[in-house]
């Protein structure tokens, strides 16, 4: 198991009968998702995706990322929620937050199309100046407000480097199959495009092409990274409470969530987990709250925040509880040297790791926690490979559908996203919403 729950620190929290009772959602709920049908089985394509996905399409993306690390130092990811947040994640995670400072032969990978901020879009533009750029533009439409101005940004810019006929060489399109402006655009301009499927989820989709080109242009093994969410599939089939880690951890939190606690906070000790918490909260956040239900998905990264919301998680309100996920193996060893004078009173570390240290903090904080009334869970996982990548992606997959029909919500649509899309394109002047203008315009 590249993964795996200890529940140790639960003992005060949760009893083993609370989740014995817990049995039978659990067990109507995998069901939904196996035999596809719960609310929302239409997006149920990540459940066999690992062993089921388009193998021509796969080698094409292995070939489209060859040909972008041959044609330009800088590869411009377009998307928004779900279209960036995994891939993002990923070269992080398997890579490092410092990814476009290494030393290496793939190009430097950056994200447009997440916001609709002018200084991050002239910054962007900046670091563009004089080096050869690619395109990858991720929407299944290709009208969401965020990625199609940067999509027109970029291609204007591409256009008076490079002349019209570059669009064909250098962007690569991930969209709809079949239907689409943005697929409409790439056929007529001759782009090389991937499916973005029609049962998959942006939330759910990172092991498809959404997530699949900008990891293998990092030169990340996206076939280690399928491996592991295979077998973590394998793994996660049999309906037995006692030994699926990810039935449990959806069991768990909704137990603790209906001895009120409405508050989980995903904590990690490694700086590579920023982006991948930030995914984790889209995939667990618009999965789960609807209906006025659900957990809030909240994350730190400790030791850092153990110096500014530490204070609130050991004394403040006792809504919450932890998932601590703990990379076992880093892959870093940094060794604290002796200092003679000793200024710093630190000696009693020389020799030690950095990693035995961050180890023996991780168990302090969450001993100190759980004293404090903080339930907590801790999810060990083995390394930072692109296997282990794959198999945290699958896990958290699994646990958060299963979470969600224990909830009695569809854990697979995100109705209320489009509430503020209508309102600022109203607020705009886009045609056909005058009235809703109007009526905005007199609530300001």
């Amino acid at each position: 198991m590249a993964i795996s729950l200890n529940a140790s620190f639960l003992n005060s929290f949760v009893g083993e009968h609370e989740l014995s009772a817990m049995e039978g959602a659990v067990r109507d709920a995998h069901a939904k998702i196996w035999n596809k049908t719960g609310l929302g089985n239409d997006f149920l394509g990540w459940v066999d995706l690992p062993v089921n996905y388009d193998k021509e399409e796969f080698e094409r993306i292995k070939a489209a990322a060859l040909k972008i690390k041959n044609t330009c130092d800088i590869l411009i990811v377009i998307g928004i929620g779900g279209s960036y947040l995994g891939a993002r994640a990923a070269i992080e995670f398997c890579k490092s937050p410092l990814y476009n400072n290494l030393k290496k032969d793939t190009p430097d990978i950056y994200f447009a199309g997440n916001n609709i901020s002018a200084q991050a879009m002239k910054e962007l533009l900046e670091i563009c100046e004089g080096k050869d750029i690619c395109l990858n533009v991720i929407s299944k439409s290709g009208t969401t407000t965020e990625p199609a101005i940067a999509f027109r940004i970029f291609r204007d810019l591409l256009i008076k480097k490079y002349g019209p006929d570059c669009i064909k060489d250098r962007v690569f399109i991930t969209t709809d199959r079949a239907k689409g402006t943005l697929k409409g655009f790439a056929d007529a301009a001759g782009c090389e495009t991937f499916v973005v499927p029609d049962d998959c989820g942006g939330r759910y989709s990172v092991l498809t092409a959404v997530g699949l080109l900008p990891i293998a242009c990092a030169g990340i093994s996206i076939d280690d990274m399928m491996a592991g969410a295979a077998a973590a599939r394998e793994a996660y089939k049999d309906c037995d409470l006692a030994s699926n880690d990810a039935l449990k951890y959806a069991a768990y939190r909704n137990i603790l969530r209906t001895k009120g606690k409405k508050t989980e906070i995903l904590v990690d000790y490694e700086p590579c987990m920023v982006m991948m918490n930030e995914w984790w909260k889209q995939l667990f956040g618009e999965s789960e709250g609807k209906d006025n239900k659900g957990l809030l998905p909240d994350s730190v990264v400790f030791t850092t925040d153990l110096h500014s919301l530490g204070q609130f998680i050991q004394e403040g309100e006792r809504i919450m509880f932890e998932t601590i996920l703990n990379i076992k193996d880093t892959g870093a060893e940094v060794v604290v040297p002796n200092d003679e004078a000793n200024v710093d009173g630190l000696n009693f570390l020389t020799g030690k790791t950095l990693e035995y240290i961050n180890s023996m903090a991780f168990k302090g904080a969450a001993i100190a926690h759980t004293d404090g009334g903080v339930p907590a869970m801790i999810l060990d996982l083995d390394s930072r490979s692109a296997y282990d990548f794959g198999w945290m992606v699958y896990f958290f997959e699994m646990a958060c559908g299963i979470s969600g029909y224990i909830l009695g919500v569809n854990p697979f649509n995100q109705p209320g996203v489009e509430a503020y899309k209508k309102n600022m394109l109203a607020l705009l002047g886009k045609p056909g919403y005058e009235e809703r203008r109007a009526e905005l315009e007199a609530k300001m």
